[in-house]
């Protein structure tokens, strides 16, 4: 097995097909569809079904194309650092965060890494709290910013802050971020929630469970972005974490306030996996993200939430 077909079946895997494949790894098409074949023979499986619409993943496949990716990243982590360096923190970090944090963390991480580890190579990836634990025990990302986790035999896991839950509303409707809003005026116009099954959803069930209320619910969809949007729209209101609305209430696009009593809250943690080492370019940005999301907190510019100090070991 040579890296250069693990390099081609992760590339048709993203780009959906052979032809487009070959054009972003600047070799000939019959190149690439000769390395997927040597790499099924060797393996003695499937991995694409070759069909009109492109290539699919076998489920075979999609078992493979997760090792595939994580061998090509080890690879560069090692070539990186193994590169002989002045000393500088220098290697690729893997960053996942949930969707409903990217607006108020990802801008300021990745402008403190770029300047005080211009060495360090940052990824972002965004998913919900269960892909992100699922990528870090698979060593997809080296690093999650998730909720309401505790430790696992395959992640240690800081508690970094509580966020409370905020109702969201168009700009007309006057929320004020200082103003707690009841949840008997929340309920009684029609709501966007997300779907059942959804972490947030849960929680706002199991707060709403003794309100003699049954919300109208207008929309269920298991996208923050697709939420705001609803609401922008007219079809209702909503209920988010409160970084997930901040700049759209900062630019007054949208209002929105903290919920009253039964106050709704998450706890959100930074994941690392349990490893004997952990390489310094992760142990840096691990730092850098402890640090950033503090001093968010403490400046006010994440205005939902409170900090909280770990457990003592």
């Amino acid at each position: 097995m040579e890296m250069k077909q693990l390099v081609a079946m992760v590339t048709v895997a993203e780009a959906g097909s052979v032809t487009h494949a070959a054009q972003m790894l600047h070799i000939v098409q019959p190149a690439v569809t000769r390395q997927i074949k040597t790499l099924e023979d060797e393996l003695g499986v499937v991995l694409f079904d070759r069909t009109r619409q492109g290539m699919v993943l076998t489920s075979a496949g999609e078992v493979f194309l997760l090792r595939a990716r994580r061998a090509l990243q080890e690879m560069e982590r090692a070539r990186t650092e193994l590169t002989p360096q002045t000393g500088d923190v220098t290697g690729l970090v893997s960053v996942g965060v949930l969707e409903s944090l990217l607006d108020v963390i990802v801008p300021p991480l990745a402008s403190s890494v770029a300047k005080r580890f211009p060495g360090v190579e940052l990824r972002i990836m965004s998913g919900f709290s269960g892909y992100l634990q699922k990528w870090l025990d698979d060593g997809v990302v080296d690093i999650a910013v998730l909720y309401n986790l505790a430790d696992t035999p395959a992640m240690r896991v800081k508690p970094l802050l509580s966020e409370r839950l905020w109702a969201v509303a168009p700009a007309d409707a006057g929320l004020l971020p200082a103003e707690p809003v009841t949840w008997d005026r929340v309920l009684r116009g029609p709501l966007i929630l997300p779907i059942l099954g959804h972490g947030l959803r849960t929680l706002i069930d199991k707060a709403r469970f003794d309100i003699p209320i049954e919300p109208k619910i207008s929309l269920e969809t298991n996208s923050m972005s697709v939420q705001k949007q609803m609401v922008l729209a007219g079809r209702g209101w909503t209920i988010l974490p409160g970084a997930g609305v901040a700049r759209d209430i900062q630019e007054g696009t949208l209002s929105g306030a903290p919920l009253a009593e039964p106050r709704l809250s998450r706890s959100v943690v930074v994941g690392l996996q349990r490893a004997a080492r952990i390489p310094r370019a992760v142990e840096a940005v691990n730092a850098e993200l402890l640090r950033v999301s503090r001093n968010l907190v403490v400046s006010g510019a994440w205005p939902s939430a409170t900090l909280v100090d770990a457990p003592k070991q």
